[in-house]
Protein backbone atom coordinates (compact mmCIF):
# COMPACT_ATOMS: atom_id res chain seq x y z
CA UNK A 1 0.00 0.00 0.00
CA UNK A 2 2.81 2.42 0.87
CA UNK A 3 4.01 2.64 -2.70
CA UNK A 4 0.70 4.20 -3.74
CA UNK A 5 1.32 7.26 -1.59
CA UNK A 6 3.54 10.28 -2.10
CA UNK A 7 7.13 9.69 -1.02
CA UNK A 8 7.43 13.20 0.44
CA UNK A 9 7.18 12.03 4.04
CA UNK A 10 8.10 8.40 3.78
CA UNK A 11 11.47 8.49 2.04
CA UNK A 12 13.02 11.55 3.64
CA UNK A 13 11.22 14.40 5.31
CA UNK A 14 14.34 16.51 4.84
CA UNK A 15 13.65 16.57 1.11
CA UNK A 16 10.75 18.98 1.60
CA UNK A 17 11.29 22.69 1.50
CA UNK A 18 10.84 23.32 5.20
CA UNK A 19 9.29 26.79 4.94
CA UNK A 20 6.74 25.73 2.30
CA UNK A 21 3.46 25.38 4.25
CA UNK A 22 1.77 23.24 1.61
CA UNK A 23 4.59 20.70 1.47
CA UNK A 24 4.72 20.64 5.28
CA UNK A 25 0.99 19.99 5.51
CA UNK A 26 1.11 17.34 2.78
CA UNK A 27 3.94 15.45 4.45
CA UNK A 28 1.76 15.11 7.55
CA UNK A 29 -1.23 14.12 5.43
CA UNK A 30 0.81 11.43 3.69
CA UNK A 31 1.99 9.92 6.96
CA UNK A 32 -1.51 9.88 8.43
CA UNK A 33 -2.91 8.36 5.23
CA UNK A 34 -0.38 5.54 5.37
CA UNK A 35 -1.06 4.80 9.03
CA UNK A 36 -4.78 4.69 8.25
CA UNK A 37 -4.10 2.40 5.29
CA UNK A 38 -6.28 4.82 3.35
CA UNK A 39 -7.81 3.50 0.15
CA UNK A 40 -5.63 4.81 -2.72
CA UNK A 41 -8.66 6.17 -4.58
CA UNK A 42 -9.72 8.19 -1.54
CA UNK A 43 -6.13 9.30 -1.07
CA UNK A 44 -6.05 10.61 -4.64
CA UNK A 45 -9.23 12.63 -4.02
CA UNK A 46 -8.41 14.02 -0.56
CA UNK A 47 -4.85 15.13 -1.22
CA UNK A 48 -5.85 17.76 -3.79
CA UNK A 49 -8.18 20.78 -3.59
CA UNK A 50 -11.57 20.68 -5.24
CA UNK A 51 -11.08 24.08 -6.85
CA UNK A 52 -8.45 26.83 -7.06
CA UNK A 53 -9.41 30.28 -8.27
CA UNK A 54 -7.05 33.05 -9.25
CA UNK A 55 -8.66 36.42 -9.88
CA UNK A 56 -7.33 39.78 -10.97
CA UNK A 57 -8.91 42.70 -9.16
CA UNK A 58 -8.90 46.13 -10.88
CA UNK A 59 -9.20 48.76 -8.16
CA UNK A 60 -9.43 52.52 -8.50
CA UNK A 61 -6.94 54.04 -6.11
CA UNK A 62 -7.35 57.40 -4.41
CA UNK A 63 -4.99 58.88 -7.02
CA UNK A 64 -7.56 58.05 -9.71
CA UNK A 65 -5.33 55.39 -11.30
CA UNK A 66 -6.32 51.73 -11.60
CA UNK A 67 -4.17 49.15 -9.83
CA UNK A 68 -4.70 45.46 -10.52
CA UNK A 69 -4.30 43.14 -7.51
CA UNK A 70 -3.94 39.38 -7.64
CA UNK A 71 -6.25 37.33 -5.43
CA UNK A 72 -6.96 33.66 -4.68
CA UNK A 73 -9.69 31.44 -3.29
CA UNK A 74 -8.92 27.76 -2.77
CA UNK A 75 -11.80 25.42 -1.93
CA UNK A 76 -10.29 22.23 -0.65
CA UNK A 77 -13.19 19.95 0.21
CA UNK A 78 -17.01 19.85 0.30
CA UNK A 79 -17.61 16.30 1.58
CA UNK A 80 -18.93 17.38 5.00
CA UNK A 81 -20.63 20.63 4.01
CA UNK A 82 -19.91 24.11 2.62
CA UNK A 83 -16.29 25.19 2.45
CA UNK A 84 -15.15 27.49 5.26
CA UNK A 85 -12.10 29.67 5.70
CA UNK A 86 -10.69 33.14 6.09
CA UNK A 87 -9.44 35.79 3.68
CA UNK A 88 -6.07 37.42 4.31
CA UNK A 89 -4.49 40.56 2.87
CA UNK A 90 -0.69 40.67 2.85
CA UNK A 91 2.22 41.39 0.49
CA UNK A 92 3.52 37.81 0.81
CA UNK A 93 0.27 35.93 0.14
CA UNK A 94 0.98 33.02 -2.21
CA UNK A 95 -1.07 30.26 -3.80
CA UNK A 96 0.97 27.64 -1.91
CA UNK A 97 0.15 29.31 1.40
CA UNK A 98 -3.55 29.65 0.58
CA UNK A 99 -3.66 26.04 -0.66
CA UNK A 100 -2.11 24.79 2.59
CA UNK A 101 -4.42 26.90 4.74
CA UNK A 102 -7.47 25.62 2.85
CA UNK A 103 -6.46 22.02 3.51
CA UNK A 104 -5.76 22.83 7.15
CA UNK A 105 -9.31 24.18 7.38
CA UNK A 106 -10.70 20.88 6.10
CA UNK A 107 -8.82 18.95 8.79
CA UNK A 108 -9.56 21.57 11.46
CA UNK A 109 -13.31 21.44 10.85
CA UNK A 110 -13.20 17.64 10.90
CA UNK A 111 -11.20 17.48 14.16
CA UNK A 112 -13.81 19.59 16.00
CA UNK A 113 -16.57 17.79 14.06
CA UNK A 114 -18.35 20.77 12.52
CA UNK A 115 -20.10 20.27 9.15
CA UNK A 116 -17.78 22.31 6.95
CA UNK A 117 -15.03 21.61 4.45
CA UNK A 118 -12.00 23.83 4.08
CA UNK A 119 -11.29 26.94 2.05
CA UNK A 120 -9.00 29.96 2.21
CA UNK A 121 -8.56 33.20 0.31
CA UNK A 122 -6.07 35.99 -0.01
CA UNK A 123 -5.07 39.08 -1.93
CA UNK A 124 -1.51 40.18 -2.57
CA UNK A 125 -1.49 43.74 -1.26
CA UNK A 126 -0.08 45.92 1.50
CA UNK A 127 -3.15 46.99 3.48
CA UNK A 128 -1.03 49.26 5.68
CA UNK A 129 -0.36 51.45 2.64
CA UNK A 130 -4.00 51.58 1.50
CA UNK A 131 -6.81 53.91 2.53
CA UNK A 132 -10.15 52.66 3.82
CA UNK A 133 -11.74 53.59 0.49
CA UNK A 134 -9.14 51.66 -1.49
CA UNK A 135 -9.59 48.60 0.73
CA UNK A 136 -13.36 48.75 0.33
CA UNK A 137 -13.22 49.02 -3.47
CA UNK A 138 -10.69 46.17 -3.70
CA UNK A 139 -12.75 43.99 -1.33
CA UNK A 140 -16.01 44.57 -3.18
CA UNK A 141 -14.47 43.78 -6.56
CA UNK A 142 -12.87 40.63 -5.12
CA UNK A 143 -16.26 39.59 -3.71
CA UNK A 144 -17.91 40.27 -7.07
CA UNK A 145 -15.37 37.99 -8.79
CA UNK A 146 -16.29 35.20 -6.35
CA UNK A 147 -20.08 35.57 -6.52
CA UNK A 148 -20.65 32.27 -8.32
CA UNK A 149 -18.42 30.36 -5.92
CA UNK A 150 -19.38 31.60 -2.43
CA UNK A 151 -22.65 31.48 -0.51
CA UNK A 152 -24.22 29.99 2.65
CA UNK A 153 -24.45 26.55 1.01
CA UNK A 154 -21.22 26.80 -1.01
CA UNK A 155 -18.33 28.60 0.70
CA UNK A 156 -18.49 30.88 3.74
CA UNK A 157 -15.50 33.28 4.09
CA UNK A 158 -14.32 34.82 7.36
CA UNK A 159 -11.68 37.31 8.55
CA UNK A 160 -8.02 36.37 8.69
CA UNK A 161 -4.74 38.29 8.69
CA UNK A 162 -5.34 42.03 8.04
CA UNK A 163 -9.08 41.59 7.50
CA UNK A 164 -11.83 42.19 10.05
CA UNK A 165 -15.56 42.56 10.64
CA UNK A 166 -15.67 45.63 8.38
CA UNK A 167 -14.19 43.57 5.54
CA UNK A 168 -16.84 40.92 6.10
CA UNK A 169 -19.60 43.56 6.11
CA UNK A 170 -18.43 44.80 2.69
CA UNK A 171 -18.44 41.24 1.30
CA UNK A 172 -21.86 40.51 2.81
CA UNK A 173 -23.28 43.73 1.34
CA UNK A 174 -21.78 43.10 -2.11
CA UNK A 175 -23.17 39.56 -2.20
CA UNK A 176 -26.55 40.76 -0.91
CA UNK A 177 -26.82 43.51 -3.53
CA UNK A 178 -26.43 40.92 -6.28
CA UNK A 179 -28.81 38.48 -4.57
CA UNK A 180 -31.33 41.34 -4.20
CA UNK A 181 -31.91 40.48 -0.53
CA UNK A 182 -29.82 40.47 2.64
CA UNK A 183 -27.79 37.27 3.03
CA UNK A 184 -26.10 37.42 6.43
CA UNK A 185 -24.90 33.78 6.35
CA UNK A 186 -22.58 34.32 3.37
CA UNK A 187 -19.71 35.29 5.71
CA UNK A 188 -18.90 35.00 9.41
CA UNK A 189 -16.96 37.32 11.67
CA UNK A 190 -19.42 40.15 10.96
CA UNK A 191 -20.37 43.00 13.32
CA UNK A 192 -22.93 41.75 15.85
CA UNK A 193 -25.57 44.18 14.57
CA UNK A 194 -25.20 42.70 11.06
CA UNK A 195 -25.68 39.07 12.10
CA UNK A 196 -22.42 38.43 13.91
CA UNK A 197 -22.16 36.19 16.95
CA UNK A 198 -21.41 37.21 20.51
CA UNK A 199 -18.05 35.80 21.57
CA UNK A 200 -16.71 35.45 18.01
CA UNK A 201 -13.82 37.91 18.39
CA UNK A 202 -12.52 36.12 21.50
CA UNK A 203 -13.26 32.61 20.24
CA UNK A 204 -9.82 31.52 19.03
CA UNK A 205 -8.09 32.78 22.17
CA UNK A 206 -10.79 31.25 24.36
CA UNK A 207 -10.43 27.93 22.54
CA UNK A 208 -6.71 27.96 23.36
CA UNK A 209 -7.54 28.49 27.04
CA UNK A 210 -9.91 25.52 27.00
CA UNK A 211 -7.39 23.10 25.47
CA UNK A 212 -4.54 24.34 27.69
CA UNK A 213 -6.79 23.74 30.72
CA UNK A 214 -7.11 20.12 29.58
CA UNK A 215 -3.45 19.69 28.61
CA UNK A 216 -1.99 20.77 31.96
CA UNK A 217 -4.13 18.15 33.71
CA UNK A 218 -1.89 15.55 32.08
CA UNK A 219 1.01 17.02 34.08
CA UNK A 220 -1.10 17.36 37.27
CA UNK A 221 -0.62 21.13 37.17
CA UNK A 222 -2.98 23.95 38.08
CA UNK A 223 -3.19 27.35 36.33
CA UNK A 224 -1.58 29.22 39.24
CA UNK A 225 1.60 27.14 38.98
CA UNK A 226 1.74 27.15 35.17
CA UNK A 227 4.12 29.57 33.43
CA UNK A 228 2.95 30.59 29.97
CA UNK A 229 4.83 32.22 27.08
CA UNK A 230 2.75 33.71 24.26
CA UNK A 231 4.22 34.69 20.90
CA UNK A 232 1.84 37.23 19.41
CA UNK A 233 -0.45 39.88 20.88
CA UNK A 234 -3.19 40.20 18.29
CA UNK A 235 -6.64 38.72 18.11
CA UNK A 236 -5.32 35.27 18.99
CA UNK A 237 -2.26 35.78 21.18
CA UNK A 238 -3.40 38.93 22.95
CA UNK A 239 -6.87 37.66 23.77
CA UNK A 240 -5.55 34.22 24.66
CA UNK A 241 -2.95 35.74 27.00
CA UNK A 242 -5.56 37.95 28.66
CA UNK A 243 -8.00 35.08 29.16
CA UNK A 244 -5.26 32.86 30.60
CA UNK A 245 -4.17 35.71 32.91
CA UNK A 246 -7.78 36.08 34.10
CA UNK A 247 -7.95 32.31 34.65
CA UNK A 248 -4.96 32.49 37.02
CA UNK A 249 -2.12 31.44 34.72
CA UNK A 250 1.26 33.13 35.19
CA UNK A 251 1.95 34.66 31.76
CA UNK A 252 5.69 35.36 31.89
CA UNK A 253 6.24 36.61 28.31
CA UNK A 254 4.35 38.06 25.38
CA UNK A 255 5.45 39.63 22.11
CA UNK A 256 4.40 41.61 19.07
CA UNK A 257 6.01 41.70 15.64
CA UNK A 258 8.96 43.75 16.95
CA UNK A 259 9.86 41.60 19.96
CA UNK A 260 8.74 40.56 23.41
CA UNK A 261 8.80 41.31 27.11
CA UNK A 262 9.66 38.79 29.82
CA UNK A 263 9.28 38.69 33.59
CA UNK A 264 9.70 35.30 35.32
CA UNK A 265 7.35 36.48 38.08
CA UNK A 266 4.54 37.13 35.60
CA UNK A 267 3.27 40.11 33.61
CA UNK A 268 0.12 42.12 34.21
CA UNK A 269 -1.31 41.28 30.79
CA UNK A 270 -4.20 43.80 30.68
CA UNK A 271 -1.78 46.64 31.53
CA UNK A 272 0.81 45.42 29.01
CA UNK A 273 -1.76 45.14 26.22
CA UNK A 274 -3.15 48.59 26.98
CA UNK A 275 0.41 49.95 26.79
CA UNK A 276 0.86 48.22 23.43
CA UNK A 277 -2.40 49.67 22.08
CA UNK A 278 -1.34 53.15 23.18
CA UNK A 279 2.29 53.14 22.02
CA UNK A 280 2.08 50.43 19.29
CA UNK A 281 5.18 48.84 20.79
CA UNK A 282 6.33 47.24 24.05
CA UNK A 283 9.43 49.43 23.93
CA UNK A 284 9.78 51.39 27.16
CA UNK A 285 7.50 49.11 29.19
CA UNK A 286 8.93 48.95 32.70
CA UNK A 287 9.75 46.02 34.96
CA UNK A 288 10.52 43.53 32.20
CA UNK A 289 13.39 42.12 30.19
CA UNK A 290 13.23 42.61 26.42
CA UNK A 291 13.72 39.60 24.16
CA UNK A 292 13.42 39.06 20.44
CA UNK A 293 10.82 36.67 19.05
CA UNK A 294 13.35 33.87 18.61
CA UNK A 295 14.59 34.17 22.19
CA UNK A 296 11.00 34.24 23.41
CA UNK A 297 10.31 30.78 21.95
CA UNK A 298 13.26 29.37 23.88
CA UNK A 299 12.32 30.72 27.32
CA UNK A 300 11.87 28.30 30.19
CA UNK A 301 8.11 27.79 30.64
CA UNK A 302 5.41 25.18 31.08
CA UNK A 303 3.17 26.20 28.17
CA UNK A 304 4.33 27.83 24.94
CA UNK A 305 1.67 29.39 22.70
CA UNK A 306 3.01 30.40 19.25
CA UNK A 307 0.14 32.62 18.07
CA UNK A 308 1.80 34.74 15.40
CA UNK A 309 2.44 33.17 12.00
CA UNK A 310 3.74 30.07 10.21
CA UNK A 311 7.16 28.42 10.44
CA UNK A 312 8.27 29.73 13.83
CA UNK A 313 9.41 26.37 15.24
CA UNK A 314 11.72 24.59 12.82
CA UNK A 315 14.42 21.93 12.74
CA UNK A 316 16.85 24.71 13.66
CA UNK A 317 15.28 25.67 17.00
CA UNK A 318 12.92 22.85 18.06
CA UNK A 319 15.57 21.25 20.27
CA UNK A 320 15.91 24.54 22.19
CA UNK A 321 12.31 24.65 23.37
CA UNK A 322 11.90 24.24 27.14
CA UNK A 323 8.12 23.92 27.44
CA UNK A 324 6.06 20.93 28.58
CA UNK A 325 3.03 21.84 26.42
CA UNK A 326 3.06 23.43 22.97
CA UNK A 327 -0.38 24.87 22.18
CA UNK A 328 -0.34 26.11 18.59
CA UNK A 329 -2.45 29.26 18.38
CA UNK A 330 -1.29 30.14 14.85
CA UNK A 331 -1.82 28.14 11.68
CA UNK A 332 1.27 26.08 10.90
CA UNK A 333 3.69 27.55 13.48
CA UNK A 334 5.67 24.29 13.51
CA UNK A 335 7.25 22.80 10.40
CA UNK A 336 6.97 19.10 9.65
CA UNK A 337 10.73 18.75 10.03
CA UNK A 338 10.45 19.84 13.67
CA UNK A 339 7.75 17.32 14.63
CA UNK A 340 10.04 14.39 15.39
CA UNK A 341 12.35 16.60 17.47
CA UNK A 342 9.44 17.74 19.63
CA UNK A 343 8.24 14.15 19.98
CA UNK A 344 11.68 12.97 21.09
CA UNK A 345 11.84 15.78 23.66
CA UNK A 346 8.53 14.62 25.14
CA UNK A 347 6.75 17.91 24.50
CA UNK A 348 2.97 17.47 24.49
CA UNK A 349 1.70 19.19 21.34
CA UNK A 350 -1.83 20.50 21.00
CA UNK A 351 -1.71 20.85 17.22
CA UNK A 352 -2.98 23.91 15.39
CA UNK A 353 -5.90 22.11 13.78
CA UNK A 354 -7.33 21.67 17.28
CA UNK A 355 -5.74 24.43 19.39
CA UNK A 356 -6.90 27.32 17.21
CA UNK A 357 -10.20 25.78 16.13
CA UNK A 358 -12.19 27.93 18.55
CA UNK A 359 -12.55 30.55 15.83
CA UNK A 360 -14.04 28.24 13.21
CA UNK A 361 -16.25 26.61 15.84
CA UNK A 362 -17.88 29.92 16.77
CA UNK A 363 -17.97 30.83 13.07
CA UNK A 364 -20.07 27.70 12.69
CA UNK A 365 -22.26 28.91 15.55
CA UNK A 366 -22.62 32.28 13.79
CA UNK A 367 -23.62 30.58 10.54
CA UNK A 368 -26.21 28.49 12.41
CA UNK A 369 -27.61 31.58 14.16
CA UNK A 370 -27.82 33.52 10.88
CA UNK A 371 -29.71 30.69 9.23
CA UNK A 372 -32.12 30.44 12.17
CA UNK A 373 -32.49 34.18 12.58
CA UNK A 374 -32.15 33.63 16.34
CA UNK A 375 -29.07 34.63 18.33
CA UNK A 376 -27.61 33.22 21.52
CA UNK A 377 -26.24 35.20 24.50
CA UNK A 378 -22.46 35.11 24.93
CA UNK A 379 -22.52 32.76 27.91
CA UNK A 380 -24.35 30.18 25.78
CA UNK A 381 -21.81 30.61 22.95
CA UNK A 382 -18.90 30.16 25.37
CA UNK A 383 -20.48 27.15 27.05
CA UNK A 384 -21.04 25.43 23.71
CA UNK A 385 -17.50 26.31 22.61
CA UNK A 386 -16.09 24.81 25.81
CA UNK A 387 -18.07 21.60 25.27
CA UNK A 388 -16.89 21.30 21.66
CA UNK A 389 -13.20 22.01 22.42
CA UNK A 390 -13.00 19.72 25.47
CA UNK A 391 -14.78 16.88 23.67
CA UNK A 392 -12.46 17.27 20.66
CA UNK A 393 -9.36 17.31 22.90
CA UNK A 394 -10.48 14.08 24.55
CA UNK A 395 -11.30 12.50 21.17
CA UNK A 396 -7.79 13.37 19.99
CA UNK A 397 -6.06 11.93 23.05
CA UNK A 398 -8.06 8.71 22.85
CA UNK A 399 -7.21 8.40 19.16
CA UNK A 400 -3.49 8.98 19.86
CA UNK A 401 -3.49 6.34 22.59
CA UNK A 402 -5.44 3.83 20.51
CA UNK A 403 -3.07 4.13 17.56
CA UNK A 404 0.14 4.70 19.56
CA UNK A 405 1.01 7.91 17.69
CA UNK A 406 1.83 11.46 18.67
CA UNK A 407 -0.97 13.99 18.96
CA UNK A 408 -0.23 15.77 15.69
CA UNK A 409 -0.36 12.54 13.71
CA UNK A 410 -3.49 11.54 15.62
CA UNK A 411 -5.18 14.84 14.72
CA UNK A 412 -4.55 14.29 11.03
CA UNK A 413 -5.59 10.65 11.23
CA UNK A 414 -8.83 11.52 13.04
CA UNK A 415 -9.65 14.31 10.58
CA UNK A 416 -8.83 12.29 7.47
CA UNK A 417 -10.77 9.33 8.85
CA UNK A 418 -13.89 11.49 9.24
CA UNK A 419 -13.62 13.16 5.83
CA UNK A 420 -12.81 9.85 4.15
CA UNK A 421 -15.85 8.21 5.73
CA UNK A 422 -18.18 10.91 4.41
CA UNK A 423 -16.54 10.80 0.99
CA UNK A 424 -16.84 7.02 0.85
CA UNK A 425 -20.49 7.07 1.91
CA UNK A 426 -21.38 9.74 -0.66
CA UNK A 427 -19.38 8.01 -3.37
CA UNK A 428 -17.16 9.54 -6.03
CA UNK A 429 -19.17 11.19 -8.81
CA UNK A 430 -16.86 10.35 -11.70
Amino acid sequence: MASMYSTTYVDDIRQIKEDNPFESMMSRFDRAAQLLNLDPDLYAVLRVPNRELKVYIPTRMDSGRIQVFEGYRVQHNFARGPAKGGIRYAPDVSLDEVRALAAWMTWKCAVVNVPFGGAKGGIICDPQQMSTGELERMTRRYAAELLDFIGPEKDVPAPDMNTNEQTMAWIMDTYSMHARHTVTAVVTGKPIDLGGSSGRREATGRGILFVVNEAIKRFKMTPSETRVVVQGSGNVGGIGAQLMHEAGYKVVAISDIHGGIYNPNGIDIPTALQYLRTTRSFEGYEGVEFVNNQELLELDCDVLVPAATENQITSQNADKLKCKVLAEGANGPTTASADEILHQKGIFVVPDILANAGGVTVSYFEWVQDRMGYFWPEDVVNERLSHKMVASFNDLCRYADAHSVDTRTAAYMLAIDRVAYDTRMRGIYA
